[in-house]
């Protein structure tokens, strides 16, 4: 780091740095006004300038935390973080004006008028002490640097452990210590609640920020046939930005959508053999997060993050967690016997729970889905949703449909259908054809969805041949999903400003109760998840 640069990191005024010429009468650079000479044995001394303040800092080692040798709690030990970065900052500050102060000698010697005489050869001995002297105050300057970042790094680790503490000590407290009295009519509600069982969800607004626990699962995020070997695939999960795109290997890659150098979105970029190369300066990037081009400048060691990232069974897998990635992915193929039609990419406005509740859910579709799948079907006297006492899956009478909710946010359906648009028959296995769906909601923001859907037939394989039929399953599916985003939109509005929108489950509401269930349990930690196949 030059003298500019390092003033500017010191918030220093830019124009002050600039050169300029030697007034010689007044001892003073054009718009540099900081002056000092030189003692007899090179000691310095300051003289008053307007650039005073800048450096007249107290020196902070006499105001020490005095802990040395003993066991310090998390906020003692931030106390220590913080009086590093202070004395950082004063070191930093006393050796810039080192260089200043050299550089004010530099010209000072070769300025014919402001030196007396000298040699050829003494000017060149006084020039090559400074030198030395300014190469270490150089050095000085990035070993300040490096101590500065590592003081940094160790104040950030800090406050994530206060956090963290914080965090455990708020959920710990969920009931009040004291007992109530015997009489109930002067008990709170939510005393009571907390008391029994509650047969009902409290899922209300405002939309609260992802618990770091939903991270620890595999995702699918984007299908194979979207991401080419030149292509990149913007996505956001857990609020955070990603990009996709394939390394020289042609394997896929998910790195941080933010260029280190100036936060450049990187998906606005290209991809060159293999690296993806942010569109501002042009530094690459492979599917690790190391960048290996910096061009015009030197190559610095430089990386953004990225996440375990896999390809299975045509679709791009990422591990968004901090704990270490389960060994096996799950599988998301269709029954034997499907093939594949349409693969649906959609960004929805709606938080991904909300969501799933509207997927795991068939009863509302006579009522919702009456210009599309659902015209003309008669309303059942009664609805309801069998299934195991330990599972996540089951099937719908009297509708002939089989539904899955797969950890962490899949549903897996198959729909019995004897002819099209028709259901037929009391269960999938008296209708002769089917369709397979596959619903994946990935957790983008607290208020949107990043929804692929996938659709397959064990009949009609001619029809994945027909031109454009793409374009066609995408327009049904649009269809089928503005049907239910304005109810679930209307929800989530709501629900933001404190209604709870599973005030009152009925039995045909069972699946997505059980996915509630589940994510409650797993954003608080259980050992043992809820309708697990290890149940």
């Amino acid at each position: 780091m030059n003298a500019v640069a390092t003033a500017a990191a010191l918030s220093l005024p830019i124009s002050l740095c600039k050169s300029s010429k030697l007034n010689v009468r007044k001892g003073v650079r054009g718009g540099f006004r900081v002056v000092a000479v030189f003692g007899e044995e090179g000691e310095l001394v300051d003289k008053k300038s307007v650039w005073g303040p800048l450096f007249d800092v107290e020196d902070p080692r006499s105001k020490a935390p005095q802990w040395k040798g003993k066991f310090l709690d998390v906020n003692q030990a931030l106390e220590v973080a913080r009086y590093d970065i202070q004395y950082l900052d004063w070191r930093a500050r006393q050796d810039l004006l080192t260089i200043m102060l050299l550089h004010e000698k530099v010209v000072e010697v070769l300025n014919p008028l402001a030196r007396e005489y000298k040699s050829v050869g003494t000017l060149k001995k006084d020039l090559a002490g400074l030198q030395e002297e300014l190469a270490q105050a150089h050095r000085q300057v990035h070993i300040s640097e490096a101590r500065v970042a590592t003081a940094l790094d160790k104040l950030a680790y800090m406050e994530t452990l206060v956090n963290d503490r914080l965090l455990q000590d708020r959920n710990t407290i969920e009931t009040p210590e004291t007992a109530s009295p015997p009489s109930t009519s002067s008990q709170s509600p939510d005393v009571v609640r907390r008391k029994v069982p509650r047969k009902s969800l409290k899922v209300s607004g405002p939309v609260q920020p992802y618990h770091p626990r939903l991270k620890n699962f595999w995702y699918p995020v984007a299908f194979s046939t979207d991401l080419k070997d030149d292509t990149m695939v913007p996505i956001d999960c857990f609020e955070e930005p990603w990009v996709l795109f394939r390394g020289k290997d042609g394997k896929p890659g998910c790195v941080q959508n933010t260029c280190a150098h100036r936060a450049c979105p990187l998906h606005l970029g290209s991809v060159n053999e293999g690296r993806i190369q942010c569109p501002y300066h042009g530094w690459e990037y492979t599917t690790d997060g190391k960048c290996e081009k910096m061009p015009s400048t030197r190559l610095l060691d430089v990386r953004i993050r990225s996440l375990p990232c896999f390809e299975q069974e045509g679709m791009i897998w990422i591990w968004p967690g901090d704990d270490a990635p389960d060994a096996t992915i799950p599988s998301l193929l269709p029954p034997s016997g499907f093939v594949v039609h349409a693969e649906i990419v959609m960004e929805l406005p709606v938080e991904h729970g909300l969501l799933l509740d509207n997927l795991l859910d068939l009863a509302h579709a006579p009522f919702t889905h009456t210009s599309t799948f659902a015209k003309g079907w008669s309303v059942p006297s009664l609805v309801k949703f069998l299934t195991p006492a330990s599972g996540l899956q089951g099937y719908w009478d009297p509708y002939p449909i089989d539904m899955e909710f797969r950890p962490p946010c899949m549903v897996l359906s198959t729909i019995g259908i004897s002819k099209p648009g028709k259901l037929e028959g009391q269960s999938t296995k008296q209708c002769a054809t089917h369709l397979h769906q596959l619903h994946v909601c990935l957790p983008s923001t607290t208020k949107k969805t990043r929804l692929l859907y996938r659709m397959s037939l064990d009949f009609a394989p001619l029809l994945k041949q027909v031109p454009f039929m793409q374009y066609l399953w995408r327009h049904f599916a649009e269809q089928v999903l503005n049907e239910d985003l304005r109810l679930v939109v209307g929800q989530q509005e709501r629900m933001i400003n404190g209604a709870n929108v599973w005030n009152w489950p009925v039995s045909y509401d069972k699946l997505g109760v059980r996915y509630r269930l589940w994510r409650d349990a797993v954003e608080q930690g259980a050992k043992q998840l809820p309708f697990s196949k290890s149940v």
